[in-house]
C-alpha cells in the first residue's frame, strides 16, 4: 500500500481517466499474454510443418552446405515418384515467398506450407494448380498456359490416380488419345491461353479432375515428416532416404473385391477405357463415381490403415462400374437395349460410337424408363468424348425413351429442347443424329454406376421375368379341356394326326 501511495503522490493526483486507461491496458496485457501462452499449452496444428521444415533444412545443409531448403531435397524427399509435381510445387512456394535465392528460408517455407494447406475451396484449388503449371508471358502481364503445360498437368494427375488403383498400378494404352482430346478441346489449335480461361474451362467441363492431385500434395506435406524421421540417423553420414522406404506410403486402393472391369478379356476393346473412365469421373458429379466402402482401418495394421486412407483420398478411378449392355456381344437393337438396361435402379452411362469414330456419353442419374415425356434429375449430362472432349449439355429433364406410345417420337433422345435434341437415336437403334447430322450407329455400351446391390437386384428381376415367361408358356390342360380347346382344331386343320398314350 505504501508503495502504491508513494507512486501516486509522485506522479500527481490520479484521475478517473488515468485509472480507466491503466485498467484497460492491464486487461490488454493480460489478454495478450494469455493468447501468447495458449499455443504453449496446446500443441500447434502446424507442428508437422515445423518438423518437416527442420528435416528438409538439415538434409539441404548436408547436401549443398547452404542455408534453407533446396528444390532437389524437397522433390526427392516428398515426391520421389512424381518429380514434376515436386518441382512445380516448390517453385510455387518459392515465388509466393518472394525469395531471391534458389533456396527457401525455413520461416518462409513454413509460412507458405501453412497457406497451401489452408486451401480448401474448390475454385481456389483449380486456380492454384493451373498457376503452378502456367508461365508468365513476356509480351503481356498475364499468366499464360500452353498445350504442353496443360498436358503435363493432366499427366501428373492421371499417373497419381493410376498408381493408386485397387488392383495395383495400371496402364491404359489409349491415355494419350484421351489427354489429347481434352487439350484440343480447350485450346482449339491456339498456342497459348490465359490461366484464367483454362481454369474456367476446367471448371465447366472437368471440375473434379484435379482434386486428387491437390489432395496428394496436401497429404505429402502433412505426413511425410513421419517417414523422414525414420531416416534421421542417416543424416550424419549424408545418406539420402527417400519417402518410398516407408511401407505406409506404398498405397493401394481397396475399392472392390471383383477384378478390374476394364481389363476383361474380350475380342474387342470396350468403348469405355480406363483413361476415359478416369476422365468421366472427374467431369461427372460424385453420384457416378462414389466407390464402394474400403476395408475398415480398425481391422488392419497401421500400414494398411494408411494405405486405405490415401487410396480413398487420391484414387479417382471408379472401379465399381459394371458393364450392363454391350451391343458387340449382346446384339444391337432397341429390344436388346431395353432388356439389359431396364430395372437397373442406379446411375448409368451410355457410350455411343458412330461410323466416323466419334464417341458420345449420356449420363443418367436415375433408372431408365419408357415414357413419352422428358425426365431426369439435375445430374443428367451429355458429353462428346472423341475426337474432342467437351460437355454438350447438362441439367434436369433432358432424357427421353419411348418404344410403345404412339403419336410421339420413337427411340432415345437427349437434350433440353424437345424440338431440337442434341442426340437422337431411331426406334431400331440403327441411326443416330447429332446436331441434325445423321450417322450410322456402330456400337453402344451401358455401364452401371450404382453399388453392387443395384446390379444384383436387377439380375434377380431378370431371373424372375424368365421364370414367369416359362411358367406362362407351359399350360397344363386336362383331357376334357383339350377336347374343346381351339388349339386342337388348329392342329387338326394343319394335318397333324391325333395321338393318345397307347400309340407309339
Amino acid at each position: 500500500m505504501g508503495n502504491h501511495h508513494g507512486h501516486t503522490s509522485k506522479s500527481g493526483n490520479a484521475t478517473p481517466n488515468s485509472v480507466a486507461s491503466s485498467h484497460n491496458s492491464s486487461r490488454k496485457s493480460i489478454t495478450r499474454s494469455s493468447l501468447e501462452a495458449e499455443p504453449q499449452e496446446n500443441p500447434s496444428q502446424m507442428l508437422p510443418v515445423e518438423k518437416l521444415a527442420k528435416i528438409l533444412a538439415e538434409k539441404s545443409k548436408l547436401q549443398t552446405g547452404s542455408n534453407g531448403i533446396t528444390m532437389e531435397v524437397f522433390s526427392q524427399c516428398l515426391f520421389p515418384r512424381y518429380p514434376v509435381l515436386g518441382e512445380k510445387l516448390f517453385k510455387y512456394l518459392q515465388k509466393n515467398s518472394k525469395s531471391r535465392n534458389t533456396n527457401i528460408a525455413i520461416n518462409a517455407f513454413k509460412q507458405q506450407c501453412e497457406s497451401y494447406l489452408a486451401i480448401i475451396d474448390d475454385e481456389t484449388v483449380r486456380q492454384t494448380l493451373v498457376k503452378m503449371w502456367a508461365n508468365p508471358s513476356e509480351e503481356t502481364d498475364c499468366i499464360m498456359m500452353s498445350p504442353e503445360d496443360m498436358t503435363s498437368l493432366l499427366m501428373c494427375t492421371y499417373h497419381i490416380s493410376m498408381d493408386h488403383y485397387s488392383e495395383g498400378p495400371q496402364m491404359c494404352f489409349s491415355w494419350n488419345k484421351t489427354l489429347k482430346a481434352v487439350v484440343d478441346s480447350c485450346f482449339h489449335n491456339k498456342k497459348s491461353l490465359s490461366a484464367q480461361f483454362v481454369t474456367h474451362w476446367i471448371e465447366s467441363n472437368i471440375p473434379r479432375l484435379l482434386f486428387p492431385l491437390h489432395r496428394y500434395a496436401v497429404h505429402s506435406l502433412a505426413t511425410s515428416w513421419r517417414t523422414l524421421e525414420l531416416c534421421e540417423p542417416n543424416l550424419a553420414v549424408g545418406v539420402t532416404c527417400e519417402i518410398e522406404a516407408s511401407p505406409g506410403l506404398e498405397l493401394a486402393t481397396p475399392v472392390l473385391d471383383q477384378p478390374n472391369p476394364f481389363a476383361q478379356a474380350k475380342p474387342h476393346p470396350h468403348l469405355l477405357t480406363m483413361s476415359m473412365s478416369w476422365l468421366l469421373a472427374g467431369a461427372l458429379p460424385p453420384l457416378y463415381s462414389r466407390p464402394q466402402k474400403a476395408q475398415s482401418p480398425s481391422s488392419s495394421g497401421n500400414g494398411l490403415a494408411s494405405m486405405s486412407f490415401l487410396a480413398k483420398l487420391v484414387c479417382a478411378i471408379p472401379s465399381h462400374w459394371a458393364i450392363l449392355y454391350d451391343s458387340d456381344e449382346m446384339g444391337l437393337g432397341s429390344n436388346r437395349f431395353l432388356h439389359h438396361v431396364l430395372s437397373y435402379k442406379g446411375p448409368t452411362l451410355i457410350l455411343i460410337r458412330v461410323q466416323d469414330g466419334q464417341k458420345f456419353c449420356i449420363a443418367s442419374p436415375n433408372e431408365w424408363r419408357e415414357s413419352h415425356h422428358y425426365w431426369g434429375g439435375e445430374e443428367c449430362a451429355v458429353f462428346q468424348l472423341l475426337p474432342k472432349f467437351q460437355l454438350l449439355e447438362k441439367g434436369p429433364k433432358m432424357l427421353y425413351l419411348n418404344s410403345t406410345v404412339r403419336g410421339y417420337p420413337f427411340g432415345l433422345r437427349v437434350g433440353k429442347d424437345p424440338r431440337a435434341p442434341i442426340i437422337s437415336i431411331d426406334k431400331g437403334f440403327e441411326k443416330i443424329e447429332w446436331q441434325k447430322i445423321p450417322y450410322h450407329l456402330e456400337c453402344i455400351e451401358v455401364w452401371g454406376c450404382g453399388d453392387p446391390v443395384a446390379r444384383e437386384r436387377q439380375l434377380e428381376v431378370k431371373k424372375w421375368e424368365v421364370k414367369e415367361a416359362e411358367r406362362q408358356r407351359t399350360v397344363k390342360l386336362s383331357a376334357a379341356d383339350w377336347l374343346d380347346h381351339p388349339d386342337r382344331y388348329l392342329l387338326e386343320l394343319a394335318g397333324r394326326p391325333q395321338y393318345h398314350q397307347n400309340q407309339t
